[in-house]
């Protein structure tokens, strides 16, 4: 095996698809069980979204608004993938642990906030 390729690397084929659908449901499962930023987006994100698909606006702005809240759940889930690798690296208090928990944070902060301002645009130009 090439030395600069990792023994865990998958191979390719359906095989590959399979287990990455797996590996993906295992993250979701894991995310709802563990992370409760990620629950609280998601209890937020879902009834939002049936909200947007019932708006009469076009199908762009109700893709817009969707997608802006996926977008919150994606960058939780970076962060949180974040936060466990520095975990696992140490629970020492280190300024750079430190930093990667916050810049992960800012990203979380930085996707509610383009979030919050796609739906106020939308619904501001459909509504007033």
């Amino acid at each position: 095996m090439d030395q600069s390729s990792s023994e865990f690397k998958s191979k390719g084929g359906l095989k590959r698809i399979v287990s990455a659908f797996r590996y993906s449901m295992d993250g979701f499962r894991h995310a709802w069980v563990h992370e409760h930023a990620f629950r609280q987006e998601l209890m937020v994100a879902v009834p939002a979204a049936v909200i947007a698909l019932v708006l009469p606006i076009s199908a762009f702005q109700k893709l817009a608004l969707i997608a802006v809240l996926g977008l919150v759940l994606l960058v939780e889930l970076i962060n949180a993938s974040i936060e466990a690798v520095v975990d696992r690296v140490s629970l020492e208090r280190h300024p750079l642990s430190k930093a990667a928990k916050d810049l992960g944070s800012a990203a979380v902060a930085l996707a509610i906030t383009m979030a919050g301002a796609t739906w106020a645009v939308v619904l501001y130009n459909r509504f007033f």
